[in-house]
């Protein structure tokens, strides 16, 4: 069989981007399609509980997110994303197969861990591999990718929950995962990544230096500031929508007893899927992801509109209306990624592009570990509609950040980082 250069199997890097994208969304969406109804339904959890499960999983991110990124940036973008993936897979496994909180919470950690090493690293391994001209354009299509998957992942969860059990779906998840990291071992090609030398690899300060660079990079760029201040109000925002929607449709919408809310929650999914592909394709055409202003501008304003559809799915008692505000905030923060992901990475030093997502993730996981609870406990006290409509007014308090990153510059300045 033919191999490329970095010495897998003859696949290229495009390719593989598009199946881990997609492969990854698929899976992932088996777990989460039945993870929050097994959370409520199975091992009734309330909503500072339901919090507490991702203040975990972001505590777990927060502190292994930038060190990860550094050994993505010093050793190998894809090793970190093969170790990402088999932690992930393992985690998964134990979270379907042990129905207790303490395992739940253990799960978190192991799939915490094991996703810092893949976020930043996914992202720079691509657009080392094919240049960042074409990396905007391969975001949109990853993210096409994402929703074919997480449409058949959908699909797959509510018939092998209704089927079975609910926990079965979680548990093939894990398995998949596993399973994704033994193909990256085969055909995941590494061309454009260029390594630090044996002694640097083996030094610690190497990868101290690679994240004091990354910072250096945040300063020297007053954009990014901006954008990982935008990140903090995300995460603080994201975690108690995340964490208490399902909650909200089940004890204060009530869903009707025609279906099974594994079954609803599975029509919601699939047709906001459907509509995130329209939503993306539409976006793709439109936006000029060379321009750094009608990036930020388009954030922005997506940004609003994902607030103001969380605080009318917090307001309504209406079955109807819930669905209609599912399936426009759905689609919107699936498009919104993307755009994110383009806009970030402009004009990046590809030396310490890992470290620099890293750190976004990182942000965002301090914001959801230090708001999560906040957000939860006026769920306990007050009421998960309160919960939810207070994250609505976080997600809309983003708006002044981005409107002064659309007047930043995102240049470099001519002296660049040094080396």
């Amino acid at each position: 069989m033919h191999l490329n250069p970095s010495g897998q199997r003859g696949l290229s890097a495009y390719a593989v981007y598009l199946i881990l994208s997609g492969g990854r969304s698929l899976f992932f969406t088996l777990i989460f399609t039945v993870n929050m109804i097994y959370f409520v339904t199975t091992l009734k959890l309330d909503p500072l509980q339901l919090v507490l499960v991702g203040t975990t999983l972001e505590a777990s991110a927060f502190l292994f997110e930038v060190p990860t990124g550094v050994v993505a940036d010093v050793y190998s973008r894809r090793l970190s994303i093969i170790i990402g993936m088999l932690l992930m897979g393992a985690a998964f496994i134990l979270q379907g197969a042990v129905p207790t909180y303490a395992a739940v919470l253990l799960a978190q950690v192991g799939w915490g861990i094991g996703y810092t090493f893949t976020s930043g690293a996914t992202e720079a391994w691509i657009v080392d591999e094919i240049g960042e001209e074409r990396a905007g354009q391969a975001f949109m299509r990853a993210s096409q990718a994402n929703y074919v998957g997480g449409i058949l992942g959908t699909i797959a969860s509510v018939g092998l929950a209704a089927l079975l059990r609910i926990e079965v779906p979680m548990i093939l998840g894990g398995v998949l995962f596993l399973g994704l990291g033994v193909f990256l071992i085969l055909y995941m090609p590494e061309t454009g990544f260029k390594r630090a030398t044996e002694g640097d690899r083996r030094s610690w300060s190497a990868m101290f230096g690679t994240f004091r660079e990354g910072v250096q990079l945040v300063r020297m760029k007053p954009v990014l500031i901006s954008i990982l201040a935008i990140t903090v109000v995300y995460g603080v925002a994201s975690e108690g929508f995340d964490r208490l929607w399902h909650k909200h449709v089940i004890d204060t919408i009530t869903l009707p007893g025609l279906f099974e809310p594994v079954i609803w929650f599975g029509i919601i999914g699939v047709i906001s899927k459907i509509i995130g592909l329209g939503v993306n394709e539409f976006i793709r055409r439109r936006l000029d992801f060379n321009s750094p202003v009608a990036v930020a501008r388009a954030s922005m304003i997506l940004n609003l509109m994902i607030a103001g559809g969380i605080l009318a799915l917090a307001l309504t008692g209406n079955l109807a209306v819930a669905f209609v505000a599912l399936w426009f905030i759905g689609p919107l923060r699936g498009a919104s990624d993307p755009v994110y992901s383009a806009w970030i990475n402009q004009s990046l030093d590809p030396r310490v592009r890992a470290t620099v997502l890293s750190m976004s993730s990182q942000v965002n996981a301090l914001g959801q570990v230090a708001g999560g609870p906040v957000v939860g406990l006026i769920g306990n006290l007050a009421s998960v509609r309160a919960a939810l409509a207070v994250s609505a007014l976080i997600w809309a308090a983003a708006t002044p950040l981005y409107r002064r990153s659309v007047r930043e510059p995102i240049t470099v300045p001519e002296a660049g980082i040094s080396n």
